[in-house]
């Protein structure tokens, strides 16, 4: 069995690409640095590192060994956690989702933190692809998906759905296909799942959001509507996304003859087991969501 300590030295090593700054961040000499890694070779019985003078680089086999071994040292020190503490109102919880969930459910997460000061919630904003792999790279204990995953490594299950919506500028009264392609299209991280599911049930001339030109972009769930505002293309959100905007009188929400809604996933490693305060957040996501 690989020794653990030797194997948080060279993953350290990995990350912080300096022997001294490893030394230093785990409290050891770095002649005690590279004892460890020499050692860890030896048990290995091949070479981790291609020596340049100070520098180095990985070897093939340096390369598995750390894209494998940090894993397993995150899933030693959840475990870890896990056996010294496993209070459902106390500890971390790292959260990622697109914006669209957060803006719905960041402001419940602070509730209850606010009401459990020892629970520590860690929520950052991402697309769908980049959420489902942090869930797979332990990087993210709980991913909210607006679609169902697609790793092995990820389970999930439907918790919610919520209506999507086309948004143009107010002065637009009838959003026909034309006016849409004179528009131009207002991008966001998840724009293009949106738009397929919307504008393919509702436009028989849709194909893919290529089709209309972009006039925007904008990776902030709350700055999207912004340039719609302003007359410069339509976009299409979730509602808790556009009921959110400061500035309704500037833009007009159309209610398509097929309304659309995109499914709410609830995703976690499959191989992770769950803790006590990940159900928590889970369950009170699930509550807010069925209310």
């Amino acid at each position: 069995m690989i020794n653990p300590a030797w194997l948080n030295t060279f993953c350290t090593l990995v990350e912080v690409n300096h022997f001294t700054q490893t030394a230093e961040r785990l409290f050891m000499t770095q002649s005690g640095v590279s004892q460890h890694i020499k050692k860890l070779e030896q048990q290995v019985n091949c070479a981790l590192l291609e020596r340049h003078g100070k520098q180095f680089t990985l070897t093939v086999h340096g390369q598995n060994l750390y894209q494998q071994g940090s894993l397993l040292l995150k899933e030693w020190q959840f475990l870890e956690q896990q056996l010294k503490d496993d209070s459902p109102y106390s500890g971390l919880v790292k959260i990622q989702s697109p914006g669209s969930c957060g803006l719905q459910f960041y402001s419940q997460l602070l509730a209850l933190q606010a009401k459990h000061t020892e629970l520590n919630i860690d929520y950052r904003f991402a697309p769908n692809t980049s959420v489902e792999q942090a869930v797979a790279n332990h990087s993210a204990d709980i991913g909210f998906l607006t679609q169902a995953p697609t790793l092995s490594e990820v389970t999930s299950h439907k918790i919610g759905q919520e209506a999507l919506l086309l948004v143009t500028p107010a002065h637009i009264k009838n959003p026909t296909w034309e006016v849409l392609c004179e528009l131009g299209f207002i991008g966001h991280p998840d724009a293009k799942h949106h738009a397929q599911l919307l504008l393919s049930e509702n436009y028989s001339e849709f194909e893919h959001v290529d089709q209309i030109k972009r006039t925007g972009f904008s990776n902030q769930i709350s700055l999207i509507l912004e340039p719609v505002s302003l007359g410069l293309g339509f976009t299409v959100l979730p509602a808790h996304a556009v009921s959110a905007f400061n500035k309704p009188a500037l833009i007009k929400t159309h209610h398509l003859a097929n309304p659309i809604s995109e499914s709410i996933y609830v995703c976690h490693h499959r191989n992770r087991p769950m803790a006590k305060r990940m159900n928590t957040v889970i369950e009170l996501i699930k509550a807010g969501v069925n209310s």
